[in-house]
């Protein structure tokens, strides 16, 4: 659907969604990678089990979840006798469909003894076959408290890798990636750094092992913004998808990012005419399984049980040695 193309437009479809959202009971979650218009809208801006995690706490009778499919997904688990409505139905993450039931079972058939450990960006079907689920804050974590010393990590090859960094544990990767994340390249780093003298790099955990080498902080898209509302810096070099910077703008106004990332084009599929149609037809509703929801909820709620009870790091200075952050002293 296009984008409205004047300010009086904007002003004119927002107040309208208003309106359908108080007509429906409704909550309106944006994640951070969305379209700033979109921000307007929000009730909520955040990452996607933040927002997944705030639709529940609301007792609201619809969520309408301005993300890709997996996350309007795990908002449906976590809050199944809700209406779940995602705006734009085939706005899928690739990551999260880079791994699939029969591989699992591949995996689970070599290494019998280890956990799996699926990363939130995954489908309902995928978490129904995972023993706890994780995020890129608390990955670390719950890898650690996995009572195997082989854990399956799924998809993401370079969440896997960084994981490593912080277990003695042996990590048995997936296979995927986020496209946005992995194609920031050290070169492209330096050359920022060449622009951008003396502004720290902030990298995504998604990114490869040798652009984390580089990062003078690693976080998740929440930790970003507490990373960079803390620092003395000024300006930051900012490694996630590019909605990223909108969200930090909007935040902490008073200082400058400069991009190293991408696009994420399913992100931007979602416009505010999408989020009103789907508020007025409530088209896109999400429907799973009854046997996969209940199967998908347990690994969930087991990793915010865990996160509850230890410390969250959502982000990571790089001047910590290995062997205090394996002591969890960082």
């Amino acid at each position: 659907m296009t984008r409205p193309s004047s300010e009086s437009e904007i002003r004119k479809i927002t107040t309208e969604i208003q309106d359908l959202k108080r007509e429906k009971d409704a909550i309106i979650l944006v994640h951070n990678y969305q379209r700033p218009e979109v921000y307007e809208i929000a009730d909520r801006i955040g990452d996607s089990l933040e927002l997944s995690v705030a639709a529940r706490d609301s007792g609201k009778k619809t969520i309408v979840f301005c993300g890709v499919d997996f996350m309007a997904e795990t908002a449906k688990i976590l809050s199944p006798d809700a209406r779940v409505l995602h705006p734009v139905p085939d706005a899928c993450c690739p990551m999260a469909h880079m791994i699939t039931p029969d591989e699992i079972s591949r995996m689970k058939e070599r290494y019998p003894s280890a956990e799996i450990v699926s990363y939130v960006n995954t489908t309902a079907e995928i978490k129904a076959m995972s023993d706890v689920c994780c995020t890129s804050a608390n990955a670390p974590d719950i890898v650690r408290s996995c009572s195997s010393e082989e854990v399956i990590f799924l998809p993401d090859l370079n969440l896997a890798s960084y994981v490593q960094r912080f277990t003695p544990k042996k990590i048995i990767p997936g296979r995927g990636n986020c496209y946005v994340h992995d194609r920031i390249t050290p070169l492209m780093v330096d050359n920022m750094r060449a622009f951008h003298p003396g502004s720290p790099f902030v990298a995504h955990p998604e990114c490869r092992p040798d652009v984390i080498d580089r990062a003078d902080a690693v976080c998740s898209t929440s930790g970003m913004i507490g990373y960079c509302r803390e620092s003395r810096a000024s300006s930051f070099i900012i490694g996630t998808e590019n909605g990223m910077i909108n969200r930090l703008k909007r935040e902490i106004p008073e200082k400058q990012y400069y991009p190293a990332g991408g696009v994420c084009t399913p992100m931007k599929q979602i416009t505010l005419q999408s989020v009103k149609t789907c508020l007025e037809k409530g088209s896109g509703e999400v429907n799973l399984a009854p046997d996969i929801m209940e199967a998908s909820r347990v690994p969930l709620e087991k990793m915010i049980r865990i996160s509850g009870k230890q410390r969250n790091i959502s982000c990571r200075e790089n001047n910590a040695s290995l062997q205090d952050i394996r002591r969890g002293i960082v």
